[in-house]
């Protein structure tokens, strides 16, 4: 079964010693099916199985770690999957829908139009007489089975140490969405966007309130560090994520756990976080992507 044991914390020697920084190793946590997304995925494959269905349909963009995830996932749990690509098929498959390929993921290209319908229940109803009886997984898997499994990452946590703030990366929300659950108020959770813009907050408030989950007010997001916007960056991003590398010999990925490490490692210089307070970041995974990145950009990542 997936998600058979817990990750570990590591902690990183910081210079002068003010503040305490340890990770939540999830990228550990499966060689394919990356960190959040396993997390994300626990109790959906148990509700699919009590539904009795073997097929998971999901939706993804062409280098989505949610894609290449639940693929992963199917192939390790022997179970059918579905992927809706958002756009054409490309010429040459990159990294992500090669693998996705390989796990035996059988995928379907729309168009962009067609891909913004994919809540509506008439598409749904299409989807469901073309490819037969599927448990339907939202886009990123962010659903309410999400917010149980990722509320996981917290109480693993506090079985070790209680820190004065969590941090994370964001995109559809549902990793700080289970992780605001989990805590329960308690220390300060700080998402970091990997999205342009500031909706990101009232996606999560409504996320807990669909899911009937209480918000708190120990959790905010920073959206300063997006670096452009989804998939975009910067020199400066690159540039850390290799020093990251080479200075910890840690992996990040330039699409979400490298913001966020760019992003705290600013706030901290920019004294941000109380002397003397510890923090905890939780690496999310999302390696896989940096193949499909390096592949168009000229490897500018080392790996």
């Amino acid at each position: 079964m997936l998600l058979t044991q817990n990750s570990p914390l590591q902690e990183i020697p910081l210079a002068g010693g003010q503040i305490r920084l340890l990770i939540k190793r999830d990228d550990l946590l499966h060689p394919f099916v990356s960190g959040n997304k396993m997390r994300k995925m626990k109790y959906n494959l148990r509700e699919m199985r009590r539904r009795g269905q073997s097929k998971i349909l999901t939706f993804g963009g062409a280098f989505s770690n949610h894609i290449a995830a639940v693929a992963a996932a199917g192939r390790a749990e022997n179970f059918a999957t579905v992927g809706i690509i958002r756009g054409e098929r490309p010429a040459g498959l990159n990294p992500t829908l090669r693998f996705a390929e390989e796990c035996g993921m059988q995928l379907r290209y729309i168009s962009r139009s067609a891909y913004r319908r994919k809540e509506e229940s008439d598409f749904l109803e299409s989807l469901q007489k073309e490819h037969g009886d599927f448990y339907l997984l939202p886009e990123g898997g962010t659903n309410c089975f999400a917010l149980q499994g990722c509320a996981e990452i917290i109480e693993e946590i506090k079985a070790e140490i209680i820190p004065d703030y969590y941090c994370v990366c964001c995109g559809t929300g549902g990793t700080i969405a289970g992780m605001i659950q989990g805590a329960e108020g308690k220390s300060e959770i700080l998402g970091f966007s990997a999205l342009k813009g500031d909706f990101l907050e009232k996606e999560v408030e409504k996320l807990l309130q669909n899911c009937g989950k209480k918000s708190y007010t120990n959790w905010s997001i920073n959206s300063d560090f997006h670096c452009g916007g989804y998939a975009e960056f910067t020199p400066e991003l690159i540039d850390f994520i290799n020093k990251f590398k080479a200075e910890y010999g840690i992996a990040l990925d330039p699409i979400y756990t490298g913001k966020m490490f760019f992003g705290i490692f600013s706030l901290l210089e920019k004294g941000y976080f109380e002397k003397g307070s510890t923090v905890v970041a939780v690496h999310t995974g999302g390696l896989q992507g940096v193949a499909g990145f390096n592949e168009r950009f000229g490897n500018i990542i080392e790996v």
